[in-house]
């Protein structure tokens, strides 16, 4: 009984993890968007298609991820229910993100919105991936395709798709600035800070690589 009741607190925590996760990556994606600053590959390509097609940003986030989670089929990729909720819920709350937060005009505010957003949008991916409840669509994408294709770099597929999707933004008039710079810089050193932080290890598992063990800490 204990060690269903071990298992039951810890899928609670990895839960509560995932979805803390993608509530923070949406609320981060907004202060992206209200910095006016630049936004990452994807999200200039949502923001271009948002422009053309007059729906939210969060919705085309929603359709866009559902269609590329359909990418997946072929690549014979399972869904975790993480992989599915980052689907809806990072759109949900990245529309209510813009709908309270305001549009700095000070450029000393949209750096600090724009610095924000990528410190958090780094916490959140280390939050959700560290729950081990399935990637994005996005991020199963290439390693799918990777997987499938073996000898493939990831690092190059990842280039290639978000080169890809940046400038089909361009095109249809997505943000491109400074931020967008900033952010491929510095979103892989903050995902190699934080997915190791965030691990929550299988049942009997050591902690992530690179991550040591707090001396006297109890298994997660």
């Amino acid at each position: 009984m204990t060690q269903i009741g071990n298992l039951r607190d810890r899928l609670t925590r990895r839960l509560v993890q995932l979805f803390a996760g993608l509530t923070l990556y949406g609320f981060s994606m907004a202060l992206m968007l209200e910095s006016t600053l630049g936004l990452d590959p994807w999200d200039v390509f949502h923001q271009g298609l948002a422009e053309r097609t007059g729906l939210s940003f969060g919705t085309v986030v929603i359709l866009v991820g559902a269609l590329v989670l359909l990418l997946w089929i072929p690549l014979r990729q399972r869904p975790g229910i993480g992989t599915v909720s980052n689907v809806v819920v990072i759109g949900l709350v990245v529309d209510a993100g813009q709908y309270v937060l305001p549009t700095p005009s000070a450029l000393a505010a949209r750096i600090g919105f724009l610095v924000a957003g990528i410190l958090l949008n780094g916490v959140a991916t280390g939050l959700y991936l560290g729950a081990r409840l399935g990637p994005g669509p996005r991020d199963g994408l290439m390693t799918g395709y990777v997987a499938r294709r073996p000898g493939r770099s990831i690092r190059l597929v990842r280039t290639v798709i978000e080169v890809g999707v940046l400038a089909v933004g361009v095109l249809l008039g997505g943000t491109v600035g400074v931020g967008t710079v900033v952010y491929a810089l510095a979103i892989g050193p903050l995902a190699h800070l934080f997915i190791p932080m965030f691990h929550i290890p299988p049942t009997g598992a050591g902690p992530a690589p690179g991550q040591p063990a707090a001396a006297g800490a109890a298994p997660a």
